[in-house]
């Protein structure tokens, strides 16, 4: 068991100096808020910004519905 429990701490002590290097060629590259999986942080919209999205979006929907009706 004692040899387990070194190789446990060998793995810490690696998995601890993988993230140093990780958050320190993040801040390099300047992708310091990306996750892990590369992908981007969600921007957050305004209240008026979804309001008038959502205003877009339900006349694109009516200019449909009136093509339709009308054939």
């Amino acid at each position: 068991m004692n040899n387990l429990g070194a190789v446990l701490q060998q793995l810490k002590q690696e998995r601890s100096r993988l993230d140093k290097a990780i958050a320190a060629l993040s801040e390099v590259t300047g992708s310091g808020n990306a996750s892990l999986d590369g992908s981007r942080p969600k921007r957050q919209l305004s209240v008026a910004a979804r309001k008038r999205i959502a205003a877009a979006q339900r006349a694109r929907w009516a200019k449909v519905r009136a093509g339709k009706k009308a054939n």
